[in-house]
């Protein structure tokens, strides 16, 4: 998959009877190798729209376009595929399972998918992200920033082309926030990746290319 289209992308909740508009009318085209920023007050949408486009929740109205093919006419179950095949997810809270160690965290999208593992890729990617020598440790024993480089690796061992950062270094100190923040500029760069994060954090949107801003439930560039 090398691009991602909104368009007239609307989202709404129901509560009781009484309808809560969250978005409407988004449009934003995301291609491989784009440095999208989303910004925003919190409860603006930002993350909303990011699990839409990555297909983690669906639109109320709209289109979502992956490589010219409407969302819509995939099952569920090529949703999955989708995701498993193209997509890496980074949270803020690194969302790690506290009794596996690092490896066998890193491990888990490609067995979910019944991939077998390449020891020499996956490797490479520890070396890259610079858990080598933790490479055997449980998540207690690592520090904010070392938990955060694990879901880093785990969301590139599937070698996506996007990847969805929400709040990435919203839970590190500055020193941290900034060592996560080139790591990954530094990720999209060499494996051509788009990111796409949900951020309030300044320091982190003036490195991207296009930077949107949700308010009053539209998306606009800034």
């Amino acid at each position: 998959m090398n691009k991602i289209e909104c368009i007239n992308l609307c989202k709404s909740y129901f509560i009781d009877s009484n309808e809560i508009e969250v978005l409407k009318d988004i449009n934003i085209t995301i291609s491989r190798g784009d440095l999208v920023a989303i910004s925003g007050q919190s409860g603006a949408g930002k993350s909303t729209l990011l699990q839409i486009i990555a297909s983690l929740d669906s639109q109320s109205s709209g289109s979502l376009i992956y490589d010219d093919k409407d969302s819509t006419t995939f099952k569920n179950n090529d949703l999955s595929k989708v995701r498993l095949n193209n997509f890496g997810f980074v949270y803020q809270f690194h969302h790690l399972l506290e009794d596996l160690n690092v490896l066998e965290n890193i491990l888990i999208p490609l067995e979910i998918s019944n991939k077998s593992s390449n020891n020499s890729s996956v490797l490479d990617i520890i070396e890259e992200v610079g858990l080598t020598s933790r490479i055997s440790h449980l998540p207690w024993k690592l520090s904010g920033g070392e938990k955060q480089r694990v879901a880093i690796a785990r969301a590139l061992v599937n070698k996506p082309n996007f990847i969805f950062l929400d709040e990435p270094t919203g839970n590190l100190d500055q020193k941290n926030a900034g060592i996560i923040q080139n790591l990954l500029l530094d990720i999209s760069k060499r494996h051509n990746i788009a990111l796409v994060t949900a951020t309030h954090d300044n320091n982190f949107i003036k490195n991207f290319d296009k930077i949107y801003k949700i308010q009053n439930m539209n998306l606009a560039e800034v």
